[in-house]
């Protein structure tokens, strides 16, 4: 036992109210950060028993299997079997299952047992269970297992006095592991696996035959704390019992399945005639072939509708604090480099990422409450024939749809895809879904640079429909190509369990929004604000004494950069001054709207309004000509131009997620060269073509 008291560990099948569960039990005793070396959320918390005692618990990650597919399960996996560093073994087990798809949940349950740590069973959503015709005989579930069963509706907090009860036990009985859930034979080829494994150190010679199977029939693509020579033993011990016995993980997990069968046969009564449920009644609307998509469909427009309509008022909030905090900056400090700092640099930094957090928290919020009622699992499952056609699963849709608001969320929603070669597929694409960032300069393109009554108002629209469509067509492409050169292999097939519906714990959701939101703010904004710091810098210095804020800024390193690269954009129709606003944009691609305010000392004009502000800066680039006199803005660079913006990787923060994601510069590197690349050559393309017929 700790200094800190008993230390539990919680764990369960996704989708089975463990999360729901922790957060009743610590409140707002909880610290949240990731598992070093990897990118798994790491959740621990404080709460005290009936009797005042003071216990641990750390939230591991939803897994169906010790059998590691994925990070979260190899992390959960390492966690009970003690092989994590930072991390200790836990004294105890609460396993929380669904009591309406109990079976299904036992498995793992049954492989805990295994591990001979003392654990408590917690019945999870036995009010849905029951409403099912579905009965238990709790006593006699306890008995079968040698466990505490605590039947629990978390959601309500019904059950906790029992639960907390249960946990502040001195003793826990010893477990009741299935005996017949493992085939002789497999039993003595793992036993003589461990003598391998033992004798080369990997794991201990009075280990678990458990130990050995959770190693070498994990499917991750390394072992924590291991080194490369253990590894290859692990793997040349995988080999050799594939090799005695073919098929054997096969034999295992129907093996499990029929122990568990049995175990709980007399335990579970069900109705004889099995009814409709609830559920049942739901997805043959959900999921029907034409209603499930309509249904689809007006469930992802109310979400865009709330990301880009409902968040009008905040995000107006947010920035008229920012604006009285410039003010009084302003007001109370003495004109010069630091004020301008403060001001241009850092105000500007930190309310460049917050501006968008109303839209982060209701993409998060909504999101959470799809998942918690069910819903988010329907979703993977619709959108998996349309996604398998381009090598991926109906999981990955799910970070695309959230990259529409912003791509850093995007991204960080691809951790509940199970393959690792998906998720980073995934995530390479993720920032080609047009993010809200990218509206500002789409709406500036197509309002302020399209001349007037030469595009109807109808065809604009359909420009800013297309733009969207672009972004997840490019989306999808750019998944084939990788899928059959970059990253070649075998498709995944995606393994998906449908929940039951149930009604959300909206204090769950409303936490875990906030803890979402907390770890964008801290991670995407830290890093954008120091860059933007440098921004302002290369647009600062040196400075020119004496001119005005257009004739400054050329006379910086961001405007003599914008000379020099003149002659690489000049082919998508851009010259120098569009070049700053290029360059300042490859931070976050709505600075490209106030850049070109400042290129083209908008800002100083009195302006009643954003519109009246923006309608000014459309009249002084129409007036804008090249040295020979032919004008620069013409539909050519607005096409162009637009084109460019829905390909260019240029956002700071996304850049700095993907580096965190993936662990490793290669491919957020690799992202911004392929996006950037793309996203120039088609507007070359666009430019040159366009003029032939428009000129």
């Amino acid at each position: 036992m700790s200094e800190a008291g008993l230390i539990y560990a919680l764990v369960g099948n996704p989708n089975c109210g463990k999360t729901t569960l922790f957060n009743a039990l610590t409140g707002l005793k909880q610290k949240v950060g990731n598992y070093p070396g990897v990118t798994v959320e790491r959740k621990e918390g404080e709460c005290f028993s009936q009797h005042g005692l003071r216990m641990r618990l750390i939230d591991l990650p939803g897994a169906y299997s010790l059998n590691a597919r994925s990070p979260d399960e190899a992390i959960l996996r390492d966690v009970l079997l003690g092989r994590r560093k930072d991390t200790p073994r836990p004294d105890r087990i609460v396993c929380v299952v669904d009591a309406s798809n109990l079976e299904r949940n036992l498995y793992l349950f049954t492989q805990i047992l295994e591990l001979g740590l003392p654990v408590i069973l917690v019945l999870n959503m036995v009010d849905v269970a029951e409403k099912s015709g579905m009965r238990f005989e709790v006593q006699r579930l306890a008995e079968r297992f040698g466990v505490p069963v605590v039947p629990m509706v978390a959601s309500q907090r019904k059950g906790m006095v029992e639960l907390k009860v249960a946990m502040s036990q001195a003793d826990l009985p010893a477990p009741k592991p299935l005996l017949n859930a493992m085939p002789v034979p497999v039993r003595g080829a793992l036993l003589r696996s461990r003598e391998t494994l033992a004798g080369a150190g990997v794991v201990s010679s009075t280990a678990s035959p458990l130990e050995p199977l959770y190693l070498i029939s994990g499917h991750d693509p390394s072992h924590y704390g291991l080194d490369p020579k253990s590894i290859t033993i692990i793997q040349s011990a995988r080999e050799q019992l594939e090799r005695e016995i073919p098929g054997w993980e096969d034999r295992l997990v129907a093996s499990r399945y029929d122990a568990i069968h049995e175990a709980v046969r007399d335990i579970v009564h069900r109705p004889d005639e099995a009814s409709a449920t609830l559920t049942d009644r739901l997805d043959s609307v959900l999921l029907h072939r034409f209603w499930g998509w309509v249904f689809l469909i007006g469930t992802l427009s109310f979400l865009f509708y709330l990301i880009f309509s409902v968040v009008e008022f905040p995000m107006g909030w947010i920035e008229s604090v920012f604006q009285w905090l410039e003010q009084a900056v302003t007001g109370w400090m003495a004109a010069g480099d630091l004020r301008d700092l403060i001001t241009d640099g850092v105000l500007a930094g930190v309310s460049g990422v917050l501006i968008f957090l109303p839209q982060i928290l209701i993409l998060f919020f909504v999101i959470g409450f799809m998942e918690d009622t069910g819903y988010m699992a329907r979703i993977a499952f619709l959108m998996d024939r349309i996604m398998s056609r381009v090598g991926l699963t109906g999981k990955s849709f799910l970070p695309l749809l959230g990259s529409h608001a912003c791509a850093v969320p995007g991204v960080m929603a691809t951790r509940t895809i199970d393959s690792p070669r998906d998720r980073l597929i995934t995530i390479l694409i993720a920032p080609l879904a047009s993010c809200s960032a990218r509206l500002p300069v789409y709406l500036l393109l197509i309002a302020a640079l399209v001349p007037q009554g030469t595009v109807s108002a109808l065809t604009k629209a359909v420009i800013l429909l297309g733009l969207y469509g672009l972004g997840i067509g490019g989306a999808f492409f750019f998944a084939w190509l990788f899928n059959k050169k970059l990253l070649p292999g075998a498709a995944s097939a995606m393994i998906l369990e449908l929940p039951g519906y149930k009604m959300p714990s909206f204090a769950s959701i409303i936490r875990q929004t906030l803890n979402n939101a907390w770890i964008f703010v801290r991670r995407a904004g830290t890093v954008i604000l120091g860059l933007s710091i440098l921004l302002w810098a290369a647009s600062t210095y040196p400075k020119l004494e004496g001119g005005t804020k257009s004739e400054a800024l050329a006379h910086s390193v961001a405007g003599r950069m914008g000379h020099a690269i003149e002659p690489v954009i000049k082919p998508m129709g851009a010259d120098w001054k569009i070049g700053i606003g290029l360059v300042a944009s490859f931070a976050a691609r709505e600075v490209f709207v106030s850049t070109m305010s400042v290129v083209y000392s908008v800002e100083d004009d009195e302006a009643a309004d954003e519109d009246a502000a923006t309608l000014k800066l459309r009249d002084r680039l129409k007036q804008e000509t090249w040295p020979d006199g032919r004008p620069v803005y013409t539909i050519s660079l607005c096409l162009s131009m637009m084109v460019f913006y829905a390909f260019a990787m240029q956002c700071l923060s996304t850049i700095a997620v993907v580096r965190r994601e993936t662990q490793s510069w290669k491919w957020p590197l690799f992202q911004l060269a392929y996006m950037t690349g793309t996203a120039y050559l088609l507007a070359v393309a666009v430019y040159q073509i366009t003029r032939l017929f428009l000129s």
